[in-house]
């Protein structure tokens, strides 16, 4: 008799309660091990769980719109003849914290944020956007309630709440024995600023909403959905946008000698089968300017009165993908060669235009880079990717004549735009100019810094 082996969530990081998007099979279904099962959307990525083995579906024990968490049952395998359904995912699920009909039904984003360079958590993107993945200390501080008893709603609805300042004790829910989901909180905080708009009081930010117009009667249109990533993210950096008192600072720096420098490792590179860039190196420079101002490698604490200092150096790198910008994060930069680092810079750059991300990969960034180097611009604004506060942009590097006062002469040099965005409850701007001005110096010659 063939064995039957559970299929489980596993290990998918700090997140809970994360949506089924997709089930990407059906019972009787024949899988080979590593095929994908169901496909997960947090708010920071989409992921697939694959079968561990080959094997028949014999039973799917989830729906489409479910909410799962690490060790919740998937699904039931018969393993192939000959072959071994034991599964790596077999964690136990933690049902301690909610009733198992509180996970159905609830449609709301995941009460989990990053890298936005998007998101988590900008530009997002991440931890925006974008950007787009938050550590328990970048949540915001709980909303002043009205009184009240406890509102019955989800942590996801409750954070929601509290980034709008919903006071939830004033809201009905729609949900099943009135359970407050995410649109009740919408249509409350909708309602409060028509009340504002017609001269009543309104909490929260009281930013109104833009009108609507309809464009068909100027012409021909169509109307398209965004991507997943793109919905997501946009909120992310919306939030961002909102919440951070934004300031960029811009500069240039001298990469004539570097670029050259890169140039000679291309050989070495090439055998080792991986690409040089110049973003390694940013990578590697943007640590020991980390190192040197550790203003820029920390969060603000949730009582908005202390600053949250990190001892590690992970830095989150946008990429640009066919479905959107996300924020995927590079850990311990400062442990790993400019050869590492472009192994992995290819690498997980390829798994983000396939849609392979896991939301682990979101999580944690200290600082992102946004590089539009091989699309172009002289220069732009990224939006800090909250909780982190700052980014760093790249634009397209370009010959310039420079003035050389030893030989008083005009000389031409490759000259790299960068745009530093920064929190400016953090950072204030002869500190940003100072950073950028430490960027610049360690661009023109490599030996100021560690290789």
């Amino acid at each position: 008799m063939a064995s039957v082996t559970e299929i489980k969530i596993p290990d998918i990081g700090d997140f809970a309660d994360v949506e089924i998007i997709e089930i990407l099979v059906s019972v009787g279904d024949s899988v080979a091990a590593e095929d994908p099962l169901i496909t997960l959307e947090s708010d920071k990525a989409t992921m697939e769980v694959p079968s561990p083995a080959a094997g028949k579906v014999r039973e799917i024990s989830v729906s489409v719109g479910d909410r799962v968490s690490e060790g919740t049952l998937v699904a039931l395998l018969e393993a192939a003849e000959g072959g071994d359904a034991d599964s790596d995912g077999d964690a136990s699920t933690d049902d301690a914290d909610q009733e198992a009909d509180s996970r159905k039904g609830d449609r709301e984003e995941s009460d989990a944020k990053p890298a936005e360079s998007g998101s988590e958590e900008s530009s997002e993107p991440s931890d925006s956007g974008p950007q787009p993945h938050e550590p328990p200390a970048s949540l915001p501080p709980p909303v002043q309630k009205s009184g009240g008893s406890l509102p019955h709603a989800s942590p996801g609805v409750r954070r929601f709440a509290r980034e709008l300042g919903a006071d939830l004790t004033q809201v009905s829910g729609s949900g099943p024995k009135g359970r407050i989901l995410q649109e009740d909180v919408k249509k409350w905080v909708k309602q409060q600023l028509a009340a504002a708009g017609r001269g009543g009081a309104a909490t929260g930010a009281g930013i109104p909403e833009i009108p609507a117009v309809d464009f068909s009667k100027f012409g021909e249109v169509e109307t398209i959905s965004l991507s997943r990533i793109k919905r997501i993210s946009g909120q992310h950096l919306q939030r961002a946008w909102l919440n951070i008192p934004h300031v960029t600072q811009h500069d240039e720096a001298d990469i004539t000698e570097l670029e050259e420098f890169r140039q000679s490792l291309k050989d070495e590179a090439a055998r080792e089968g991986i690409r040089i860039t110049l973003l390694g190196f940013v990578l590697k420079i943007m640590v020991s300017a980390l190192k040197k101002f550790p203003s820029f490698n920390a969060s603000i604490h949730p009582n908005g009165e202390n600053l949250i200092l990190k001892k590690y150096f992970h830095v989150g790198v946008a990429v640009d993908t066919p479905n959107g910008l996300v924020v995927p994060v590079l850990r311990d930069v400062d442990r790993k060669s400019i050869f590492d680092l472009a192994r992995e810079l290819g690498e997980i750059s390829e798994r983000a235009r396939d849609g392979k991300l896991s939301p682990t990969d979101m999580q944690g960034g200290c600082i992102s880079i946004s590089s539009l180097g091989g699309i172009g611009g002289t220069s732009f604004t990224p939006i800090v990717n909250a909780p982190e506060v700052a980014i760093l942009g790249l634009s397209r590097a370009r010959m310039s004549p420079v003035w050389n006062a030893e030989n008083e002469e005009f000389e031409p040099r490759l000259m790299l735009p960068l745009s530093l965005s920064y929190d400016h409850r953090v950072i204030d701007g002869a500190e940003a100019a100072r950073f950028c001005a430490y960027l610049t110096r360690a661009l023109a010659d490599m030996r100021r810094i560690s290789l």
